[in-house]
């Protein structure tokens, strides 16, 4: 777009770091995103297995109903950085110094591994930001009780690295809103990481499992993934108690897409009237519906 473009520092920062890792030695499992790598061979302290993590997980029923992706608004820049939750993450996940566009902080240019796909790609356009689970499934499993800025905390987590995955578009299309009990990656070496991740996020986020998908990741970690060992996550710093009303919540203002490619890219499209990130500037025929 004839824009120019300046070098962000992407080191991974102390909360965006891969916090997975195996003590079975007969995993190999080395896995990287940006600077940050965990190898089977050293397993620092304080690590748990994450099959004692599953055990903490309430097992019940799916919650039937409600769902709205708007309910979850997003891309916000919750730190007030100028730099929104997707940036942030393109710049973390990348492995060399992301290029950025000065004017909204827009990354243009960087070096990213697929972790779900084993791909490597250097275009942004080509990635979307997995919420590793899924919004619609945090719903289903506790968020309908949340209140909006929970939601919104949930949906622009930078507070650890687990939550929000740079992924091609492919694969992220793929996964969908789908649970471990029907989709794994397709790069078995990214399993174990995958399974630990989700164990984690659920157990940090007071969310529950199905008996389908809590099975799944029991036998998983009975099997391929013996073994395998997560740091905890801190406490989600949000306030997870049930809403005491329905008081709707307003989209933060910030939320903003250059333009078609990049609300696709956030996996956002179609913006109607109302939609976080929506603006007459994307909607050329002024029908209410932006980037269809």
């Amino acid at each position: 777009d004839g824009a120019s473009s300046t070098s962000a520092a992407s080191s991974p920062s102390t909360t965006r770091q891969i916090a997975t890792t195996a003590v079975n030695t007969s995993i190999v499992a080395t896995t990287q995103v940006g600077a940050a790598s965990t190898s089977v061979s050293s397993v620092p302290s304080g690590f748990v297995p994450a099959l004692e993590l599953l055990g903490e997980v309430v097992v019940e029923n799916e919650h039937s109903g409600g769902y709205q992706r708007s309910l979850f608004p997003h891309w916000a820049d919750l730190d007030g950085d100028g730099c929104n939750t997707r940036a942030e993450v393109l710049m973390d996940e990348s492995s060399s110094n992301a290029q950025v566009d000065p004017y909204g902080c827009h990354v243009v240019e960087g070096d990213w591994l697929s972790l779900y796909d084993g791909r490597e790609i250097t275009d942004p356009a080509d990635l979307q930001i997995d919420h590793v689970v899924a919004l619609k499934e945090a719903w289903d499993s506790g968020a309908w009780q949340w209140s909006g800025p929970a939601r919104i905390a949930y949906a622009n987590d930078l507070t650890d690295g687990r939550t929000l995955l740079a992924v091609s578009s492919d694969s992220n299309v793929a996964k969908s809103d789908k649970d471990p009990s029907n989709w794994l990656p397709s790069n078995a070496d990214d399993v174990c990481r995958f399974i630990g991740d989700w164990v984690s996020i659920k157990a940090r986020w007071h969310l529950s499992m199905d008996q389908s998908e809590f099975g799944r990741i029991r036998n998983v970690l009975t099997g391929p993934c013996v073994g395998w060992r997560i740091e905890p996550a801190a406490p989600a710093t949000a306030d997870l108690s049930p809403a005491t009303d329905s008081t709707p919540v307003t989209p933060p203002s910030d939320v903003y897409y250059a333009n078609c490619t990049e609300a696709r890219a956030a996996g956002v499209t179609p913006l109607h009237v109302g939609d976080p990130g929506y603006r007459a500037g994307l909607d050329r025929d002024h029908d209410g519906v932006a980037c269809e």
